[in-house]
């Protein structure tokens, strides 16, 4: 399955139907799994068992299967059914109630189009927050820290819940002051500002400058947050904390206190912070917003991710283009053991270009500005592997 290729949830759906692996019973035992993936924690990092991965998923990619996975399992656990086209067409209609993205954009999406390409198009809206390619080499996916909020408001939706957009407003509202009590428990403050900017980007459905909630944020726990809410509440309440590596006393004792104020137990509460010291000690050097590097070498790694990918979805056809000029694969074949002189880089580029202009999906090379990233293409291209030729395609047999 290729998330970021055209019916990919169709593919998805077809993957749910014919797989023999071990799917979810009820809304906690998916809490669970989406606990240790990463998801609940914004840090998208692994997918259910039943999703095949041709190739390795960006955490964009990671973030979209999640999200997609949660709400279809929450529609299975509120209805009873596990009617895949009834569920998309739901969801679609969901998001839509909820005027989630622009309306510029819902207005472009709403035409024409089969619902599961429509609803592709908003996922994308959901993860990709800020756009383009360049943005994304920066990590900028990693804003997806309260993507589980979509869930639980999905689950308020089936139930028939009437204000819906305010229950939404109140829940990042509250998680978003619980973030920042946990970060003023500390005694110092250092890294955990990258927490928090994350956590403030990550905002949908309330704006902080114009929220006018009436009551302090211990008050409002109190309206109307079902269990899992407060799970996911205290979840993230931990993330703030532990997310430098240290507990500090005063980090302890507010956990303890915001847990007393969702009602939950001792016991409870122990297992959220040993849950979360788990996650972070099993994970720490794959968390990106973790990592102090520069910005040249930040830029640099994400957007050799991005460019090893669209080698692999395009090997086949790469390959066959490039079978078909000798010169450039002795050129290509040179550059991996000699540097190569201005007129063989210049023959490269501009063979390269011949190429890219015959493949849609390498279009971003002909841009301006392009010509930077040919470097990174011509050092992965000595990887080059086979992949399908089309990773969503479904037969119809």
């Amino acid at each position: 399955m290729n998330p970021s290729a055209s019916g990919w949830i169709k593919k998805y759906g077809h993957l749910l139907q014919t797989s023999d692996a071990r799917l979810y019973n009820n809304h906690t035992e998916l809490y669970t799994v989406l606990l240790k993936n990463g998801f609940i924690y914004g840090i998208h990092l692994g997918v259910p068992d039943f999703v095949v991965q041709e190739n390795a998923f960006t955490e964009d990619e990671v973030a979209k299967v999640n999200l997609l996975t949660a709400l279809y399992f929450s529609y299975c656990f509120e209805t009873g059914k596990n009617d895949f086209p009834e569920f998309v067409e739901l969801v679609f209609q969901y998001y839509t109630a909820l005027e989630v993205g622009k309306i510029s954009f819902l207005n472009k999406i709403l035409s024409g189009k089969k619902t599961e390409a429509q609803l592709e198009k908003l996922l994308d809206s959901r993860i990709y927050l800020n756009g383009n390619v360049f943005n994304r080499a920066f990590g900028n996916s990693l804003t997806n820290s309260l993507l589980y909020v979509d869930v639980l408001i999905f689950r308020e939706y089936l139930r028939g819940r009437q204000n819906l957009i305010e229950h939404a407003q109140l829940l990042e509202y509250i998680a978003v002051n619980i973030a920042y009590q946990a970060l003023n428990s500390k005694e110092t403050n250092k890294s955990d500002v990258k927490l928090m900017q994350l956590l403030a980007a990550s905002l949908t459905y309330v704006d902080l400058k114009d929220a006018n909630f009436q009551g302090s944020y211990q008050e409002l726990i109190q309206q109307n947050f079902s269990p899992i809410e407060k799970d996911y509440l205290l979840d993230l309440a931990c993330l703030t904390v532990w997310e430098d590596g240290n507990l500090e006393g005063t980090e302890s004792e507010f956990i303890y206190d915001i847990g007393n104020i969702l009602n939950k137990g001792k016991a409870d509460i122990k297992v959220a912070l040993q849950n979360v010291v788990a996650f972070f000690e099993a994970h720490r050097d794959s968390i990106p917003y973790l990592k102090d590097i520069n910005l040249a070498a930040k830029f640099y790694d994400g957007m050799t991710k991005n460019v090893g990918k669209l080698i692999l979805r395009n090997s086949k056809r790469l390959k066959k283009e490039l079978s078909e000029s000798k010169e450039l694969v002795q050129l290509l074949a040179k550059s991996t053991t000699h540097d190569l002189t201005a007129q063989e880089r210049k023959k490269i580029q501009a063979q390269l270009l011949d190429i890219f202009k015959t493949i849609p999906s390498l279009a971003i090379f002909m841009l301006p500005g392009g010509a930077v990233l040919l470097p990174i293409f011509i050092k992965l291209i000595p990887k080059l592997l086979p992949s399908a030729f089309d990773d969503n395609r479904v037969s119809e047999n």
